[in-house]
């Protein structure tokens, strides 16, 4: 089937669930009403761009008729519509196909954050610190909202580990291209002689999963509980309050303590956990499509150095698309959005390479 037909199709489909919708029947039917809902928003951008696309032809068509009338004035502006129109086709064609590409089912999810120092010992543990912050400034201007999960800490500002829960619109679709190590150069704090280090840092974004995604048995866990470390003094957690949950199949080990009750870090941990393990089924199936991923920004292998943020330059460079921006300052301040359109560009592009022509 050409585009056009497909176009068609797609049109077709979404005139009957616009009738359904409007069915009094369907009044009695939450879940049915909720499922078209859900369509009729991913169909509307398609068949929106679909009219604007069919208008542009039949004006094309009205053009190319009008040259062959004999008043000269009549013809040249004609000509000039002919000529604008004709230039908005192929952006045309080309918005479409990127609407009819196949969406990835979690991107509409919230994600989990892992992020890790690596090398560079404190000066690796203060990257992650910035990174954490990168992310949540870019939440807070995305409206997102945020809580942290796990921490441990360095005590001077740095962060061996944290891991912290985004929720909002669409926000996997925004940072699964995240994954991966960064990479940066400046002179650290503690650094006496002004010489530039080069330190790093892991980042891991996971789609949340819910317990439709992941049936977690009991039997196969083991949970352990324990006092939560603190600053000292009043701050110190009396009572067993940390949770250690261990999925002993796969071995996976998840902590929560930085909540006061046991019951919320237990509701926390069991969340990081299953989030884990939905990653776990993912990562398998993407190690199965490996020729596939070349394609796929996203989701490559964790371990590859993507990014290098040059701090002597004010410079972010992403490796993998050969990006560059000057305005690091900018981007640590939570402005991500250039380099979230260039990734997700990038992707588009590579998807499109395999659709048929």
């Amino acid at each position: 089937m050409d585009l056009m037909g497909k176009l068609e199709e797609i049109e077709s489909t979404f005139s009957e669930i616009e009738s359904r919708m409007v069915d009094p029947a369907l009044s009695s039917n939450l879940q049915e009403m909720h499922a078209l809902g859900k369509r009729h928003s991913e169909l509307s951008p398609i068949v929106a761009a679909l009219r604007e696309y069919r208008g542009v032809l039949r004006r094309i068509q009205d053009a190319r008729e009008l040259l062959s009338q004999e008043d000269e004035g009549l013809r040249e502006l004609a000509k000039e519509e002919l000529s604008t129109l004709e230039e908005q086709v192929e952006p045309l064609e080309q918005r479409i196909k990127v609407l009819l590409l196949p969406q990835d089912p979690n991107d509409a999810k919230d994600v989990v954050i892992e992020i890790r120092a690596g090398a560079g010992g404190e000066e690796a543990a203060l990257f992650a610190a910035d990174l954490f912050r990168m992310y949540n400034r870019f939440a807070e201007r995305e409206g997102w909202g945020s809580e942290l999960l796990s921490t441990n800490d360095t005590g001077i500002g740095g962060y061996k580990e944290v891991v912290f829960h985004l929720k909002g619109t669409g926000v996997y679709s925004k940072l699964k291209y995240e994954s991966g190590v960064h990479r940066v150069q400046r002179i650290p704090v503690t650094e006496a002689g002004g010489r530039i280090h080069t330190s790093t840092a892991t980042v891991a974004v996971l789609p949340e999963a819910e317990e439709v995604d992941v049936q977690v048995r009991t039997e196969d866990l083991k949970i352990d509980t324990y006092r939560a470390s603190g600053a000292g003094g009043q701050y110190v957690n009396m009572t067993d309050s940390a949770v250690r949950i261990t999925h002993v199949p796969t071995g996976l080990v998840v902590t929560c303590q930085d909540e006061r009750s046991q019951l919320k870090n237990r509701v926390k941990a069991m969340q990081l956990l299953r989030t884990r393990l939905y990653d776990l089924e993912l990562q398998k199936q993407q190690a199965v499509m490996a020729a596939e991923r070349k394609g796929q920004v996203g989701t490559g292998d964790r371990s590859e150095r993507i990014r290098t943020y040059s701090y002597p330059q004010n410079r972010l460079t992403d490796h993998r698309i050969g990006f560059t921006l000057y305005k690091l300052d900018q981007v640590l301040d939570g402005d991500l959005y250039e380099l979230v359109e260039a990734l997700t560009v990038a992707e588009q592009t590579e998807k499109l390479k395999t659709l048929a022509p």
